[in-house]
């Protein structure tokens, strides 16, 4: 039977990266990887059963046909809501110092 060769990339923690590459049989599915890389087989109690998942980067369904050469990577939960760190960091630094016009020529127009 011809076989597949698939990355599985998993990141647990900020510059943690894990890597494997499976050879899986043609016609394997996203959940076939993750049951063969034995990563997520007993799932956290109230944790789905596999991570949402995209292949090079674009979302994925565990029901999803994998194909040779693919990066199947394993997403984790964002700890910070996007738009809060941003306005978090914003807070932080100032008004003045943020933004497209921070830092302007000496003399030059308010926007410019």
């Amino acid at each position: 039977m011809p076989t597949i060769e698939v990355t599985l990339v998993y990141s647990p923690a900020s510059r943690v990266v894990h890597e494997v590459v499976l050879h899986l049989p043609e016609g394997s599915r996203v959940r076939d990887a993750w049951v063969a890389s034995a990563w997520f087989a007993a799932p956290a109690v109230g944790q789905p059963e596999f991570p949402n998942a995209s292949i090079w980067g674009r979302r994925a369904t565990p029901d999803q046909v994998l194909h040779h050469g693919d990066r199947l990577e394993a997403l984790r939960p964002l700890q910070v809501d996007p738009k809060e760190a941003r306005r978090q960091r914003f807070v932080k630094q100032g008004a003045r110092a943020a933004g497209l016009f921070a830092r302007r020529r000496p003399g030059a127009k308010p926007g410019y």
